[in-house]
């Protein structure tokens, strides 16, 4: 029986382990009750099985009947701050936390791939490391688990890394997309405190208002980046927290502003922490008020390996027909710290479209407490994810 078939035949219990994940969601880089569900769920397959010290991670290793390369599928497992907003009867039981990224149907579709070669095993020629990881939402759990030695789990290095990433829109139901070289942003923090001097909302020339400072340099971060970075390296700066005030008629000591930054290169990153840094201080300046800035790098560009996207591509279109893949023209600006494992091994990170919808250009997004997924789709990642180390096994050491 193919891969495909087995995969088809998994179908309708890793749709109730996707479900069983959707109803507990759990935050950041401990998940007990999800790390409990994905042991359960990988007890009996014969692997080696390790659980992180300082994470709720899970790696296992799945040893082949023959001496061969060391492939690593990855799935992540952490959920988002997000009430839920969907009709399924399966919805979050935790409040304000929600599956919205579909982190859930990553876990079950890597657990899949776990069950499709753990029954493979005697032919397979080589070893296998399941890097089920928490901590993906802005916690660099990729990171951590990389500081514990998933990369090196089975003994040896992995020489090749293989994920995917499931999408409620922009892509139609069922097809995998992905491009060569850059495929998703780096993602950096900027956090901003403007330090004026409080008073009354009748008198602002007795104090120093840091509000409208601090919008002025909201303003001014926009227009930096369109007058002072080419277009063709885009850069994109958003303020996504903004905080200031008590009431209405009092002017605080102080506001706060918090940004992400998308950059594709470590040269622009640097460049837009020196022109931004710099930026604040001196509109704060010449408005007589300070500014405190703090610039995070986060994660790196998630880059696809070309001959690892070459490969990745052309299994999705054996398995599944030519009209089930597609070449991305762009990468996008959202990032992701799987990025860490690609800057170590080459590798592919692919995504599949799981749109409920009949216009996936219409659909709630990823992030969205309306993001609904399609859970028939979790076969055909586990099937893929499965080929792609089947196939890299066979193909020998780099």
């Amino acid at each position: 029986m193919s891969l495909t078939a087995e995969a088809a035949a998994l179908a309708p219990e890793l749709r109730r382990l996707r479900r069983d994940l959707h109803r507990i969601p759990e935050i950041g880089l401990h998940l007990p009750k999800t790390q409990a569900r994905v042991l359960e769920a990988l007890d009996g397959l014969g692997l080696e099985i390790a659980t992180g010290d300082g994470l709720s991670s899970v790696t296992a290793v799945l040893r082949g009947g023959r001496p061969g390369p060391v492939v690593l599928l990855r799935g992540d497992m952490d959920a988002l701050p997000v009430a839920e907003e969907t009709p399924v009867e399966f919805r979050s039981g935790h409040d304000g936390v929600m599956h919205a990224c579909g982190h859930d149907l990553h876990t079950a579709g890597l657990v899949g791939a776990a069950r499709l070669l753990a029954a493979r095993r005697a032919d397979l020629p080589g070893d296998v490391v399941f890097m089920f990881q928490p901590g993906e939402e802005g916690f660099d759990g990729a990171g951590h688990m990389i500081e514990e030695g998933v990369l090196e789990a089975a003994g040896r290095p992995a020489e090749a890394a293989y994920g995917l990433h499931v999408l409620s829109g922009m892509l139609p139901r069922k097809v995998f997309a992905a491009r060569p070289g850059n495929l998703m942003a780096a993602s950096d923090g900027m956090f901003v405190r403007v330090v004026g001097a409080g008073g009354h909302g009748s008198r602002p020339s007795d104090a120093l208002d840091p509000i409208p400072v601090a919008a002025q340099m909201v303003t001014a971060l926009q227009q930096m980046v369109t007058r002072r970075f080419d277009v063709f390296s885009p850069v994109v700066i958003t303020v996504g927290v903004f905080r200031a005030g008590t009431r209405r008629n009092i002017i605080p000591d102080d506001a706060v502003f918090e940004a992400t930054v998308r950059t594709f290169s470590p040269e622009t990153s640097d460049q837009v922490e020196e022109m931004a840094t710099r930026l604040c201080h001196d509109i704060a300046s010449a408005n007589g008020l300070t500014a405190e800035v703090r610039y995070d790098k986060e994660y790196p560009a998630t880059v696809n390996d070309d001959a690892e996207y070459e490969f990745a591509a052309e299994t999705a279109r054996d398995l599944f027909g030519e009209s089930r893949f597609v070449r991305l023209t762009d990468p996008l600006m959202g990032s992701e710290d799987f990025s860490r494992v690609l800057q170590r091994v080459p590798g592919a990170y692919v995504f599949l479209g799981a749109c409920t919808g009949p216009d996936p250009l219409k659909a709630p997004s990823n992030h969205s407490p309306r993001a609904d997924f399609d859970d028939e789709v979790v076969a055909d990642g586990a099937a893929l994810l499965a080929e792609l180390a089947v196939r890299r096994m066979h193909r020998g050491p780099a």
